[in-house]
């Protein structure tokens, strides 16, 4: 049975599309076990169910409220207590849309960061016309130094090799241009520790090169990082209500929307965020998923999932043991 805590109150939807969500990964995933922390007026009605527990909690964290005065002024709040569940050994992976700096700082206070990890990061996978990609940092980190950025590509390099099981992949610098000069002063120096490393560095990448799938990891600051992925969330969307305007203009192009429905609803797939339900923050003792804040019921569902997955392969320890053994032989050959 997986054990996952499902912060209720997180999320521009929320309550209802975390509890709508959890509804269907209960039908979804028989082997399930919920553990839902929020208000107990909210959560009153799902007492006796199958498979899940209630942890109440009148306390919550708003979107707009800043992570270090929430996380001193409100430690009853859903998001912490939740991550304490994980802490505690009463769950094995948090899930959340909640506010993502919260998340993360709770994360780095409450659980921990695992041994040689100097920022976590988030990870986000995004869709490629090969195989998806992460793209790291997407957004814990708004301010990151060289380091930092070698470390992101540490992570990510050991999240697909060991988790996807692509061996040796290869890491990316997004940059403002293919050759070694280009960039700012972080990119530039960033660039010189990723070529001194064993890491299977391809040098710099230019973001408009992410989608053609030829690297696994592409590695950026948090600001950057974040931008990119609402951009690319906004482009796909915009595209496919520009498709349906277009459509409705013309018999002949509907007839044609209409044959090509199948490979239509494929890509819509392979594009929505929501089928990707959340991402993983790498770099602390514990299995943490951060849900789009403006995730519905099938975006919540797909974020337990990932966060089932997770915790089958023991991400955490693997990640432990791989990123350990690899921070300290490159500290230790390279940068001493």
């Amino acid at each position: 049975m997986y054990k996952v805590v499902l912060d209720v109150m997180g999320g521009d939807f929320a309550p209802n599309s975390t509890l709508k969500g959890a509804e269907l990964a209960l039908k979804k995933f028989p082997d399930l076990y919920l553990i839902l922390v929020g208000k107990e007026s909210i959560l009153k009605s799902w007492e006796g169910k199958e498979r899940v527990s209630l942890y109440y909690t009148e306390e919550i964290v708003r979107m707009e409220e800043s992570p270090k005065v929430a996380l001193k002024e409100k430690r009853g709040a859903s998001i912490f207590k939740g991550i304490e569940l994980v802490k505690n050994g009463n769950a094995q992976a948090f899930v959340s849309a909640g506010n993502s700096g919260a998340i993360v700082a709770g994360a780095i206070f409450i659980l921990g960061r695992l041994e040689g990890v100097r920022r976590p990061a988030i990870a986000s996978l995004m869709p490629t016309l090969k195989d998806p990609i992460v793209l790291i940092d997407a957004g814990a980190n708004v301010d990151s130094k060289p380091f930092d950025l070698f470390q992101f590509g540490v992570m990510g390099s050991v999240f697909v090799e060991k988790i996807w099981g692509r061996k040796n992949p290869k890491v990316s610098l997004l940059s403002i241009g293919e050759e070694s000069g280009k960039g700012n002063t972080l990119v530039k120096k960033a660039h010189e520790l990723f070529l001194n490393s064993k890491l299977h560095y391809t040098g710099n990448i230019e973001s408009k090169d992410i989608f053609w799938g030829e690297t696994d990891v592409v590695v950026c600051d948090g600001f950057i990082g974040n931008i990119c992925l609402k951009l690319s969330e906004g482009l796909v969307e915009v595209i496919l209500e520009m498709l349906k305007t277009e459509v409705k203009n013309s018999f002949l192009y509907l007839i044609g929307m209409r044959l090509a429905k199948g490979a239509l609803e494929n890509f819509k797939k392979k594009a929505d965020w929501r089928e990707h339900g959340g991402a993983p923050l790498l770099g602390v003792k514990g299995n943490i998923i951060i849900a789009h804040g403006r995730s519905d019921a099938i975006a919540i569902k797909n974020a337990i999932k990932i966060a089932m997955s997770f915790i089958k392969i023991n991400l955490v320890e693997r990640l432990n043991k791989a990123i350990s053994e690899t921070i300290k032989m490159e500290e230790k050959d390279e940068f001493n």
